[in-house]
């Protein structure tokens, strides 16, 4: 690619979020992991997560979240900071954030 291509990271609108995408990002641990973090501390960058998992399937469990809507990735030099995309969800699908959190604590 060029320089300048990983700053335009491909965000789906907000009328793009589509249930059956979300529910399958959610299904993954590590990512229903990601998510919880983000819910509860805000943005993050990408290396501070610290989770049981190379950096390539990393990277993959990020895209998969950023490529459904579920997070915002925002790239700054070198760094990415991950937020959730809380409001947007919670218009397009009210509740589902809110109970998949609350399942995810009980586990």
């Amino acid at each position: 690619g060029h320089p300048g291509a990983m700053r335009h990271l491909l965000h789906p609108g907000r009328e793009q979020l589509a249930l059956p995408a979300v529910l399958y990002a959610l299904s993954d641990p590590t990512r229903l992991e990601i998510v919880r973090r983000l819910a509860g501390e805000g943005e993050m960058a990408c290396g501070t997560f610290d989770l049981a998992t190379t950096k390539a399937t990393l990277s993959h469990h990020f895209k998969v979240l950023r490529e459904t809507g579920l997070i915002h990735t925002r790239v700054e030099g070198v760094y990415r900071y991950n937020s959730l995309r809380k409001q947007d969800l919670d218009a397009r699908f009210p509740g589902l954030l809110k109970a998949v959190l609350k399942a995810a604590d009980q586990s």
